[in-house]
């Protein structure tokens, strides 16, 4: 969203970007008409000390598990005013939006035909449909590969033809470490660039000072 004012900084859009796995080629990019207006992280700690054994309470046994949620909204009601009579908007409303998002976590028709026949062959073991890989994109700092894990639409008000005209989507992603993925994969490399730079960014707060605690020292 922009201001009236000439030199205000243009906003960037979040959104969601996939790629192919083995080439880093971009798949599709799909920018968040509106930013939400907040962003739920939940980092879970993955501590080697849980189950009880002393010499391993101070242990990590790799990144925290980190979970992300956010609503975002879908609007063609301005789009609307000023559309042509067969333009996508006013034929089909936010049916086209919302299928991009939809079919992040469907595998593709075509893959569903090709299990299918081979299970009509006797295939005894068929290997499931391995995705793109997926990222959240929230700034340049945040470039983060996830793995879609809850995704609600609410549409809220159709045009004549009943095709949705706004709507609210619920995203939940779950954030892919080199423990899920590796080091030598795509997402893995994305990740450590993601830590190494988190990493980066608390060095900048300083390491503060006992006395703002009313400290002296440590006992």
């Amino acid at each position: 969203m922009t201001t009236g004012f000439p030199r205000s900084p243009r906003t960037l859009k979040g959104g969601i970007v996939t790629v192919d796995p083995r080439t880093s080629a971009v798949l599709r990019v799909i920018a968040l008409q509106y930013n939400p207006d907040s962003v739920t992280r939940t980092l879970q700690v993955q501590s080697a000390g849980d189950g009880g054994d002393q010499s391993e309470a101070l242990r990590l046994k790799g990144p925290p598990v980190e979970t992300i949620k956010l609503e975002a909204e879908l609007d063609l009601t301005d789009q609307l005013e000023t559309a042509e009579a067969g333009s996508t908007a006013v034929q089909l409303g936010l049916q086209p939006q919302l299928a991009n998002l939809e079919t992040l976590v469907y595998p593709l028709a075509s893959q569903l035909d090709a299990h299918n026949a081979l299970a009509q062959a006797g295939t005894l073991e068929i290997v499931p449909t391995e995705a793109p890989l997926t990222l959240f994109v929230w700034s340049q700092h945040r470039i983060l590969p996830v793995r879609i894990t809850e995704l609600s639409i609410t549409e809220e008000a159709f045009d004549p033809a009943l095709n949705p005209i706004r709507a609210k989507v619920s995203l939940g992603f779950r954030v892919l470490s080199v423990t899920d993925l590796g080091f030598a994969h795509k997402g893995g490399n994305l990740y450590m660039v993601y830590q190494r730079q988190k990493e980066r960014f608390a060095t900048l707060n300083g390491a503060g000072v006992l006395s703002a605690l009313g400290l002296g020292g440590i006992p």
